[in-house]
């Protein structure tokens, strides 16, 4: 049997800024703290668009709008095969309220990003930026 699931990045901007959270993910590595943008899985029946706006609500109690989709990116995670869509959001608003899952964030400039986001992460942004 095959196995999929859908993953949405939301790339949120304001200005001339975008958002990065901090967020938790696990005490067995390195730096279990790490600085990313907002995302999630799709839920049944949900559409992707959907999803992303839900998810950057969610976590942050922002009101975006999609511009574009920027990119798309795939990985395995055991026997699952992952499918990920990144959609480039715009907001008014710069302040916002994190979930519990998220322990700080900023609006950085895209000169900042790789003192805060991981290399992958930089390389996918990238491919949009052409």
């Amino acid at each position: 049997m095959n196995k999929y699931r859908i993953l949405v990045k939301g790339i949120v901007k304001y200005e001339d800024k975008y958002l990065v959270v901090k967020k938790w993910y696990d005490d067995r590595i390195s730096e279990p703290y790490q600085w990313e943008f907002i995302d999630g899985h799709i839920e049944f029946k949900e559409s992707p668009d959907k999803a992303v706006l839900r998810h950057i609500y969610d976590q942050t109690g922002l009101s975006v709008v999609i511009d574009k989709i920027l990119y798309t990116w795939t990985f395995m995670t055991g026997d699952v095969y992952n499918i990920g869509i990144s959609y480039l959001c715009l907001t008014t608003i710069d302040s916002i309220t994190l979930s519990e899952e998220l322990t700080d964030y900023r609006f950085i400039h895209r000169e900042e990003f790789e003192h805060y986001l991981s290399k992958k992460v930089l390389e996918d942004f990238e491919k949009f930026e052409g």
